[in-house]
């Protein structure tokens, strides 16, 4: 199936927390689809009362998503200690199943600041099939350093062509705008050996622009020899309450993975022209996956995921 010969149709709302649950009183945000055999695991962070994230998911009818077959009752994931790098939040980002049966979650982790936040990149392991992961080291993977001067966080991780690739967002300044220290992250490369250390490559995928001034949650994955991306992009001003500044989706290639040509006018879904609609204000956070021979997307619309996710079909 053609990406550049498709547009994705909504079908509507997915998931939003309705507030029952201690781990998950709001948001649904970053939805990542992992397959099963019967079914099809949707992951993604949720916030408690404090405002802190963590993962968790619910299964879902593979022909219907919006047929919801199981909610879990806890989060997978749970905060660092005091002082560490995630200790305010955790935000799955993706999910890598390896040889021997464990998975590999890819994360963010918060840390709060006295008028901000730090965003850093932490690695955990799940031995049970996805119920509940373990922090694999105490210290994030990659953190603010010489390439990531404010922070680094989203990765999106494939081992391709023998080697391991992270496509993650890099933040590279903070402004102050409206009193508020606003940051601008860009979209960047890093390689590994073992998925575990990782290099910057210098390679920057999605470079800024007179609008682009924040990339959100890198979504990649490679078809027919080409390395194809979803992304999410605003501008810094006003992103919050103008739907004109605010998230909309993006679409890339690349043939090496590490430069990028955008095409953003093939992306195929935008914002909904409805004002009641739960994507009117913005259009974010979007993965994609194959399912007997369809492609399908899910994406989170309003307030960063406080409205819930819900998913499209791609159509010729």
């Amino acid at each position: 199936m053609n990406l550049e010969r498709g547009v994705w149709q909504k079908k509507g709302l997915v998931y939003k927390p309705d507030g029952s649950l201690a781990h998950s009183r709001s948001h649904a945000q970053v939805p990542y689809a992992f397959k099963h055999e019967d079914f099809l695991r949707v992951y993604f962070s949720s916030r408690d009362d404090n405002g802190y994230s963590r993962p968790t998911f619910i299964d879902v009818d593979y022909d219907d998503p919006t047929k919801i077959l199981y909610i879990h009752d806890t989060y997978v994931l749970d905060l660092g200690g005091p002082g560490e790098y995630d200790e305010t939040g955790a935000m799955p980002s993706w999910f890598v199943p390896q040889p021997n049966g464990d998975i590999w979650l890819y994360y963010t982790g918060w840390n709060r600041t006295h008028n901000s936040y730090r965003l850093s990149m932490g690695l955990a392991v799940s031995t049970d099939g996805g119920l509940n992961f373990k922090k694999m080291f105490r210290g994030p993977i990659m953190d603010r350093s010489i390439s990531n001067p404010i922070w680094a966080a989203q990765p999106s991780v494939m081992f391709v062509n023998g080697k391991w690739m992270m496509w993650h967002i890099s933040g590279q300044k903070c402004e102050y705008i409206h009193g508020y220290p606003e940051p601008f992250y860009d979209c960047r490369v890093a390689v590994s050996d073992d998925g575990i250390h990782w290099t910057p490559t210098g390679d920057v995928a999605l470079p800024f622009d007179d609008f682009l001034h924040a990339v959100g949650r890198p979504s990649v994955f490679h078809e027919d020899g080409i390395f194809k991306m979803y992304y999410s992009y605003r501008h810094t001003r006003d992103y919050r309450i103008d739907r004109n500044q605010s998230y909309r989706l993006g679409y890339a290639e690349s043939i090496d993975g590490f430069k990028w040509e955008r095409k953003d006018a093939l992306v195929g879904i935008h914002k909904s022209d409805n004002p009641a609609d739960f994507d009117y204000q913005m259009i974010n956070y979007a993965h994609c996956y194959e399912h007997k021979g369809n492609k399908y997307l899910l994406y989170n619309g309003n307030g960063f995921g406080a409205a819930g996710f819900a998913y499209a079909v791609l159509e010729k």
